[in-house]
């Protein structure tokens, strides 16, 4: 796949210009999947934010209101119950997926129960754009800070799609939690590289070489042993 990890998805020109390259034809061209599920599971969301973000409503974030040839709904929840023949294809029309915030690790939980972590590998042109949990799910760790839902296997790990950790929202004026220091001590707890992104900032991978894409702040964290 090719990645697209925001804090808070297209904020500005910058991130908008990486989303195009990466889909490689104008949005309007485009037919994309937006994935809510990651929504449900943090205690602070409520399904009005899931609404939000679906119709493009949120004043806080931009993905679905961009102007998509086409735009549907993929709830990972319900792919277990209606088989791979239905749905699958469905994510191999898709231009992009759209992929909300909220939890990561009830994100990864149902990546990995409705089989979409499987197909993954095998979407070598989809791209996948990434909001705050949207974009962690793809990482090895999250850390204990980013721990509200416990998957049934307990710990913090995702998906491993990069060898990076991301901290988002960094120094967010809402998120007293989310300062440099805050996540300069979350970073020392991560064994891997990480980044902290604030809300105008992005991650671009390609065949794994990764690009910061961003007209905001950021921090790169090399490797702590933690």
């Amino acid at each position: 796949m090719k990645l697209l990890l925001t804090s808070a998805g297209i904020k500005n020109p910058s991130i908008h210009d990486a989303l195009v390259d990466l889909l490689g034809k104008p949005i309007a061209d485009s037919n994309a999947l937006c994935i809510p599920t990651a929504a449900y599971g943090h205690p602070q969301v409520t399904p009005a934010g899931a609404w939000r973000f679906i119709s493009g409503q949120s004043p806080s974030i931009s993905m679905c209101e961009l102007g998509w040839k086409s735009l549907g709904v993929l709830e990972l929840t319900a792919l277990p119950s209606i088989g791979e023949e239905r749905w699958i294809p469905w994510v191999r029309e898709a231009d992009v997926l759209l992929v909300n915030g909220g939890d990561a690790l009830y994100l990864c939980h149902w990546m990995r129960q409705s089989g979409l972590a499987d197909l993954l590998p095998s979407l070598h042109e989809t791209v996948w754009a990434g909001l705050s949990a949207g974009s962690m799910v793809m990482t090895p760790r999250i850390g204990e800070d980013f721990v509200e839902w416990k998957p049934p296997t307990g710990g913090d790990s995702t998906l491993g799609i990069v060898d990076f950790s991301i901290f988002p929202h960094l120094d967010h004026e809402l998120l007293p939690e989310n300062t440099t220091a805050d996540a300069e001590r979350w970073a020392a707890g991560i064994p891997g590289p990480a980044y902290a992104i604030d809300d105008d900032t992005a991650i671009k991978v390609i065949d794994g070489t990764v690009e910061v894409v961003s007209e905001g702040m950021w921090r790169h964290f090399p490797p702590s042993g933690g």
